[in-house]
């Protein structure tokens, strides 16, 4: 998320930061990886269906060759002390690296018709089943989704 957001946002500017929210936001529930998805909608849009397919065909063929190649590398050498320790430091930048995007992304809440305090209200519960209590996100999804939309649906009627 956070390379994609840095390519599409902010290097290419190809999107602005609320239209990406709303991309990733149906990315994120569509099955299937997120970046896959938003790359697939992002060539539709500009393109058609000729895009769709160069967008996932772009998106896909070096990352398949270099997944192959590496593992190839990790199927020898999985048992290493260093290589157990630098996939947990990976983990770490991983983390970082969604915090510091989710924190970049904050700024398109305003434009939200929820509003910050409903986002955060939403939001909270939804970190402490998936990461503290470890439910299933499909299923904070849908619940606290359904309950987004319905508040968000009352909000925007005239």
């Amino acid at each position: 998320m956070a390379v994609a957001q840095r390519q599409l946002v902010e290097r290419k500017r190809w999107m602005t930061r609320q239209e990406f929210l709303e991309e990733w936001s149906i990315a994120q529930i569509m099955p299937g990886p997120n970046v896959v998805n938003l790359s697939t909608m992002f060539g539709a849009r500009r393109f058609g269906l000729p895009g769709a397919l160069a967008a996932m065909a772009g998106l896909l063929t070096i990352p398949l060759v270099l997944v192959l190649l590496v593992a190839l590398v990790y199927a020898r050498f999985a048992s290493h002390p260093h290589v157990i320790g630098a996939l947990r430091g990976m983990g770490a930048v991983v983390a970082g690296l969604i915090f510091a995007t989710a924190i970049k992304l904050s700024s398109a809440l305003k434009a939200n018709p929820l509003g910050i305090p409903v986002c955060i209200a939403l939001g909270v519960p939804c970190f402490i089943g998936v990461a503290l209590l470890r439910w299933p996100l499909t299923y904070m999804l849908l619940g606290l989704g359904a309950v987004g939309c319905l508040l968000a649906y009352r909000k925007l009627q005239p």
